[in-house]
């Protein structure tokens, strides 16, 4: 099974301090700024949106090339963070544009949804409300 690696340095208090990420060749800051209000950089919630942006899409194409399609998918994942007994990701919208010669409707949405439930991170976030919105290009 393959191992991936991420880094985060914190320095400082919440409001004040500063950070960087750093996860294969890209690295970035992020500070309190750039997660809680308007501000350079990149936070958390922001790369969870990535990775299941990615992984929804990845395993969406696996599903389809299993049917002999070859599809271009692009995906876009809004994360939200409320505060539910602390903070929390209450719901991640996932939307979706496919397109493959050969692809219908009917066999998209059937796959999008399998998709939805069983790629890797959204098995991660299970019990978090995960909307699809999935249109056929």
């Amino acid at each position: 099974m393959a191992i991936q690696q991420a880094n985060a340095i914190w320095e400082g208090t919440l409001a004040k301090g500063k950070g960087n990420m750093q996860y294969g060749d890209v690295e970035g800051p992020f500070t309190f700024a750039s997660r809680f209000e308007t501000g350079p950089g990149t936070n958390p919630e922001e790369l969870v949106g990535a990775a299941h942006a990615g992984c929804y899409s990845m395993f969406l194409s696996a599903l389809l090339s299993e049917l002999d399609l070859v599809p271009t998918i692009k995906t876009q994942a809004k994360v939200h963070l409320g505060d539910e007994d602390g903070p929390k990701i209450t719901l991640i919208e996932l939307s979706s544009e496919v397109s493959a010669e050969g692809l219908t409707q009917s066999v998209l949405m059937e796959q999008a949804n399998i998709a939805k439930e069983k790629c890797p991170i959204s098995r991660l976030f299970a019990g978090t409300e995960i909307q699809l919105n999935v249109k056929l290009v």
